[in-house]
Order: C-alpha cells, then sequence, then structure tokens
C-alpha cells in the first residue's frame, strides 16, 4: 500500500447506513516508512456511527472508551499543518490496555484443574487488548474528522488474539467452552438481579443478548441459564461486610476497587474520614454530560441518619434528568477537605479529557464552601431552593393540621424570600410571621430552632448567587427522593451507621438502577424502564399535562385548578399559583415535593403579565441591573459591562427561540454569519489572490520550517 505524508487529497468517505465499522471504509497509510498508520477521512458528525459500527465487530464484539482527549480553541494557531486537531480522542477498546490476569501476565487455557484458592480472570475482563485509534477533529475543516488506526486487531502485547470468539488461549478454567458475555450484557444482568427483576425475564433478555455473538440453540439457552442462576447466587450471597469491624472492611473495599476510588484518606487521629467513588461508567458520563454544562450537588444527605453523611455530584444528562457522577462520603465540610477531594476529581477527569470545563456549579447548602469550587472548577456558582422549599413544606404538612394555615404559612414564607430584592427588614418580617402564626407552637418551635439562626445566612446565599430553575431544582429532588427509598429501606436500619454497607448499597443498587435506565433510553429497549425514567422527573411529568387541563383564578390569583389525566373527575388545586412556593393538595406535594400540578401551573402564569416572574428569572434580572449599575458613567468599565450584558442578554434570547421555536432550521437560519479568527480567514475563508502563493505552497513552506525548528533543537 502507497504511504501518502498528507491529507490534502484524501478523500472524504460517507458510507451508506446508520452505523458503519472499519470495514466499509477505505484505509490508507500516513507518515513514513519507519512508523505510519492507517487513517480515512470521514464527516465529524458521522463519528459516533463509526465507533457503534466498531463495537458491533462480531469477531471481536467490544466496546470502546475514551482514554484520553485534548481540545484547543479555534484560532490559538497562528500556523498549523493540514492535519493539525481542533479535538482529539483517542478510543481504546474496552478489554486493554491493562490486563486484569493474575500477576498482570497473560494466562493460559488450562485442562486441568489448578490446586489453588486464586481464581483466573473471567472470559469478560480486561486483557491487555492493544486495539485502539484516534479522532482528530481537523483544526482547518471542522466538519471533518481523521481517523488514525493505531492498532486495528483485538490483540495482545503478544500479537495473541486475546478476547471474543476466536480467543485461542481464553483465560480461566473452561472459558473457550461458555458463550461470550461482554461487560455490557454482564452489566445488564448484574443490574436486572440487583434491581429485583424476576429470574426468568433476567434470563429471556440475558439470552437475547448473548444469541447476537453465540447463535441460538440448545446448548447456548441451557449455559445462560446456568450463568443467570450462579450471578444471581453470587450477587445473593454477597455482603458488605467484609470484616466485622467497619473500619477495616472499607479498606479491604478500597483494596479490591481501586479504580473506583478516585480520594481515599482513612481515619487517623488528625484528619477526618473521606471516602471519595466514581465507577468508571460515571467518569464517562461525567465527560459526556458534563462538559460545558451544569454539576449539581446534593450535600449533606443522611447527616442525622448515617455514620458519615453523603454527598453526590450530579450532571443532567440528555433528557436534564439528574445523574449521579460521583460520591463523596465524609463529615468533614472544611474547605482545605473539599478542595483536595474536589482536585482529585477534577485531575482523573482531566486525565481522560484535559479540555473537560464545566459551565457552573449548583450548590444547595447555603453553608457550603464555595472557594474551593471557584478555584478547582473555574465557574459559575449557582443556588437551588429545592432544600429549603421541601423542609419548610414538609414540617408545615407535618406539624399543621389546619389545610387553610399549611397554605397560608408557606405563602407567607414564600413572600419573606421573594422579598430579598425588596429592601424589606429581614428582623421585622420574622417577627410579625410569629406573632401571626403564634398558635401553631409545634411548627414555631422547629422553625426557631433549626432556621432563625442561619436564615439570613440562607437569604444573603439566595441573594447574591443566581438562582437555579425549577427544572433543575425538580431533577435534583428526584434524585433524592430515589437516593433516600433505595437506602432508607426497612430490612437494613440495623447497618445505617457502617460505612461498608452504604458503598455497597450505592455501587450496587443504585449504580445499576441509573446504569439500566441510560441503556434502556439509548438503545430503546427495556420500555416499560425507559417509560418510567423518562417521567422520573415531575418537570417531564407537567410537560404531559395540555394547557386547556389548567383554569387560573385572575382576579384575586389565589388558586389555580388542575384536571387529573388519569381521572377527569379529580381537580388538584394549586394555592398560591405562579410562586415557587405554591402548594398542590396532591399526595406528591404533602410530602413535600414539587410536583407537576405546581410546575405546570407556573409554565401557564409565566406566559401572564398579571402573576410575578419566577425567582431564577428575577435573579438574573436583578443580576443585570447590578451590572449595568456598577460602573462610572463614560468609562471604560461601563463599556466592557455592557459588551458582557449584550452577550448574556443575546445568549438568553437564542435560548428562548430554541425552545419556543418548532423548526429549529428557521433559528439557525436567522442567525447572523460569525467571523472566524483573522488567520482562518486568510488560508480558508477568503480566496487567494494571483499573487499569493498556492494552498500547497504554503503547507510545504510551513512544514520545511517545522522540520527546521525540530532540527535546530537537537543542538540545544
Amino acid at each position: 500500500m502507497e504511504i501518502i505524508e498528507s491529507i490534502d487529497n484524501l478523500p472524504v468517505q460517507d458510507p451508506p447506513g446508520e452505523d458503519f465499522s472499519a470495514a466499509d471504509l477505505d484505509w490508507v497509510k500516513l507518515g513514513s516508512e519507519d512508523r505510519c498508520d492507517d487513517v480515512a477521512l470521514i464527516p465529524y458528525d458521522r463519528v459516533d456511527a463509526f465507533i457503534i459500527g466498531e463495537c458491533s465487530n462480531v469477531e471481536c464484539p467490544t466496546r470502546f472508551h475514551i482514554e484520553r482527549g485534548r481540545k484547543r480553541s479555534k484560532g490559538s494557531l497562528k500556523q498549523y499543518k493540514n492535519d493539525e486537531y481542533l479535538e482529539y480522542r483517542l478510543y481504546w477498546c474496552s478489554f486493554g490496555p491493562e490486563n486484569y490476569g493474575e500477576g498482570g501476565g497473560i494466562l493460559p487455557s488450562r485442562r486441568y484443574r489448578l490446586n489453588t484458592r486464586n481464581r483466573a480472570a473471567r472470559p469478560q475482563s480486561m486483557r491487555g487488548c492493544t486495539c485502539h485509534f484516534v479522532v482528530k477533529r481537523l483544526y482547518a475543516r471542522p466538519s471533518l474528522a481523521l481517523l488514525i488506526y493505531n492498532e486495528r486487531r483485538h490483540v495482545n502485547k503478544a500479537g495473541f488474539v486475546c478476547h471474543g470468539p476466536l480467543d485461542r488461549d481464553a483465560i480461566g478454567p473452561g472459558a473457550k467452552k461458555i458463550p461470550y458475555v461482554c461487560s455490557e450484557i454482564q452489566q445488564q444482568t448484574m443490574s436486572m438481579i440487583y434491581l429485583g427483576i424476576p429470574e426468568e425475564n433476567v434470563l429471556e433478555k440475558h439470552i437475547e443478548g448473548i444469541q447476537r455473538y453465540c447463535g441460538s440453540d440448545e446448548k447456548v439457552k441451557s449455559l445462560a441459564s446456568q450463568y443467570v442462576q450462579k450471578l444471581g447466587m453470587i450477587i445473593k450471597r454477597s455482603t458488605h461486610e467484609l470484616d466485622l469491624d467497619d473500619q477495616a472492611s472499607i479498606r479491604l473495599w478500597v483494596e479490591r476497587n481501586k479504580k473506583s476510588i478516585f480520594f481515599y484518606r482513612d481515619t487517623p487521629e488528625t484528619d477526618p474520614f473521606i471516602l471519595g467513588i466514581q465507577t468508571e461508567w460515571q467518569l464517562q458520563q461525567m465527560i459526556r454530560f458534563g462538559h460545558r454544562n451544569i454539576i449539581a450537588a446534593d450535600s449533606t444527605f443522611g447527616i442525622k441518619k448515617l455514620k458519615y453523611p453523603l454527598c453526590t455530584l450530579l450532571v443532567f444528562d440528555s433528557r436534564q434528568h439528574a445523574l449521579p457522577v460521583a460520591w463523596i462520603i465524609t463529615r468533614s465540610i472544611a474547605k482545605p477537605d473539599v478542595a483536595k477531594w474536589m482536585k482529585a476529581l477534577l485531575d482523573r477527569v482531566h486525565s481522560v479529557d484535559p479540555g473537560w470545563k464545566a459551565s457552573g456549579f449548583l450548590i444547595d447548602d447555603a453553608a457550603a464552601e464555595i472557594e474551593p469550587i471557584r478555584e478547582v472548577f473555574s465557574c459559575p456558582i449557582l443556588f437551588s431552593l429545592w432544600r429549603v422549599r421541601r423542609s419548610w413544606l414538609r414540617h408545615i404538612v407535618k406539624k399543621c393540621t389546619n389545610i387553610e394555615v399549611q397554605r397560608e404559612m408557606f405563602k407567607r414564607l414564600g413572600q419573606i424570600v421573594y422579598s430579598i430584592w425588596g429592601g424589606v427588614d429581614l428582623a421585622v418580617a420574622l417577627e410579625e410571621f410569629s406573632l401571626d402564626f403564634v398558635d401553631q407552637t409545634s411548627f414555631m418551635q422547629y422553625f426557631k430552632d433549626s432556621w432563625v439562626p442561619k436564615i439570613e445566612m440562607w437569604l444573603t446565599s439566595m441573594k447574591t448567587l443566581p438562582l437555579a430553575s425549577q427544572e433543575a431544582s425538580g431533577a435534583i429532588e428526584a434524585y433524592h427522593v430515589k437516593l433516600k427509598t433505595k437506602l432508607y429501606d426497612d430490612s437494613h436500619l440495623g447497618s445505617l451507621q457502617r460505612v461498608d454497607w452504604l458503598v455497597h448499597k450505592l455501587t450496587t443498587e443504585l449504580h445499576s438502577s441509573y446504569w439500566l435506565d441510560r441503556y434502556a433510553d439509548e438503545s430503546d429497549s427495556f420500555l416499560n424502564v425507559k417509560e418510567e425514567y423518562i417521567a422520573s422527573t415531575s418537570w417531564h411529568r407537567a410537560l404531559q399535562i395540555p394547557d386547556n387541563a389548567v383554569s387560573l383564578d385572575d382576579r384575586e390569583h389565589l388558586f389555580a385548578k388542575v384536571v387529573s389525566q388519569k381521572d377527569s373527575s379529580v381537580t388538584r388545586v394549586v394555592w398560591n399559583p405562579g410562586s415557587e412556593f405554591a402548594h398542590c393538595d396532591c399526595e406528591w406535594s404533602l410530602q413535600g415535593n414539587l410536583c407537576k400540578h405546581v410546575i405546570k401551573v407556573n409554565m401557564i402564569c409565566e406566559n401572564r403579565q398579571c402573576y410575578q416572574s419566577s425567582m431564577s428569572f428575577q435573579s438574573l434580572k436583578n443580576i443585570l441591573i447590578d451590572l449595568w449599575k456598577k460602573p462610572m458613567d463614560d468609562s471604560v468599565e461601563l463599556d466592557i459591562s455592557t459588551a458582557w450584558t449584550h452577550q448574556m442578554l443575546d445568549q438568553v434570547q437564542k435560548l428562548v427561540e430554541l425552545n419556543s421555536s418548532d423548526d429549529i432550521g428557521l433559528v439557525v437560519n436567522s442567525m447572523p454569519l460569525k467571523w472566524v479568527a483573522k488567520k482562518a480567514r486568510t488560508t480558508s475563508g477568503r480566496q487567494s489572490s494571483t499573487l499569493a502563493l498556492p494552498s500547497s505552497s504554503k503547507n510545504d513552506y510551513a512544514r520545511k520550517r517545522s522540520r527546521k525548528r525540530k532540527r535546530l533543537s537537537r543542538f540545544r
């Protein structure tokens, strides 16, 4: 095969069909006689289709994970080659590069039983596979991607096939005799068992998965049945108590699960206990959904019941549902400790994708340290009201028996929060609230003990930080409720003070639940799981309610009515409509949650001028006004503030247009043309004149200068 030195004349290939693989492309050699790789040029928007096609290789079915990545901003290079990258990602076969065999070596197939207690690695474990390829989004042509296959064969360092049906030296006793089970099928089966799905349904889905690789016969079904039964038995017999001593048990778990730990500090006499957990799947989801997106925190879960409180970092997936990507178990909220585990987490993300960056960090606790977040993540910080709202509503319903008093108390508390921008004296407002509801002794005692000493701190955070939307608050609350349901099971109440029990529940049942939700949504399988996953947040349930099912009291703005979609004879009443502190009479709302009826009513009220705007919008408006008032008149600071304000308003306007438009093409076509960097305009956007050198000559000149710099660097 001819070796080329430049990709200038490389044709762009776009095979038909939804997915395609390396076999559908014509590859050429790029490089020199000493070192060259197989390359091909495809449209950038078809990279995912290529990856999916490569994963479906019948001879070596697998999955590819991002091992490393880099990014550049447009215009950052003054001179560049035609194969320079704008985005760079190294994809590696999920059976490599590490080798999970005993001692790190290759274990051959065994024809006899070894008298040892050390089990060999299973056939679906990592085998040291060297198959990997690079995807470069070209700097000069961002619409194209250069595929560079460094190793197309699924072999180990010794050159032998190391996984799949063609593996002659399978790892483990009898490995060649059992059907091939990839990590995805194994995780799917484990998730279904952990979630309590009946064994016959688990077996049916397991057989469907392995038949894609092994065909269909009675032997495959029999072995699959044995596999599911054995896996179910292992899961049922597994225990969180690796040692009677909880501290020793955690040490053993950490030693066995090093790849799922991003930070661990034991409990010496001076430093507090910290355990940071993030599985490889969670790492991939954080890179995928957290880049240029919001990171949220559900902090201080179980502060009264668990031995150590649990903090969860969340990202918002493709449906804007909260997805846990890291768990931190610790009682310490000290600034140095928070900075340490945050830095360790970010370093782990950057080890895979150095260009990863969060657009914002959403907190739900006014006592949280925000300086480590700003120093480590270097992004704006937002504040969510869901914890305040949930706590107040739950205790009002629990401690007040009169329904009318419940509604009025919750409304008054909402007015106190809304008044943070109105210049109302907080002490006077609280005094009036206490006098008006002095007969509600149970709630007022709780409020004075738990909230009065710190309410000024919370209101200050709400006023100074941008406030999160109801959709984000509802998604975090949905995760919190699900976490509470999984952990606070009556059968496990005796284990709440053991950390190993908490770790076991998180990494098995909860992790499996979210893995199966994402898998069902993306693969369009497990339709019942997918339907429950889609409807798992009040925001999405509210979108299913038609506008004509809502009727508003436009005269006094006291309440709104929502007709039930399941039973038209049932009507829900929402009091104090248009406010985050609205109150509904449905069972879900009476438990303190943000229900779909409140969200739907607030959606309708947003389009009516007679109702107040949401707190998140008022927060944005207040920030813009403060930004406009700050600089001196006719100063450079005024120009800078005006530019920032115009940019923010422009972004908000585009988001509103995208959300309200039925045809995204009309919105895109109406957008103004964007000028690219000056160097890009001269090299690619503007035609060269007759006096200018041809593009090939320019590239040759740049290449010669690069070679000259390399030669000179050798003598330094």
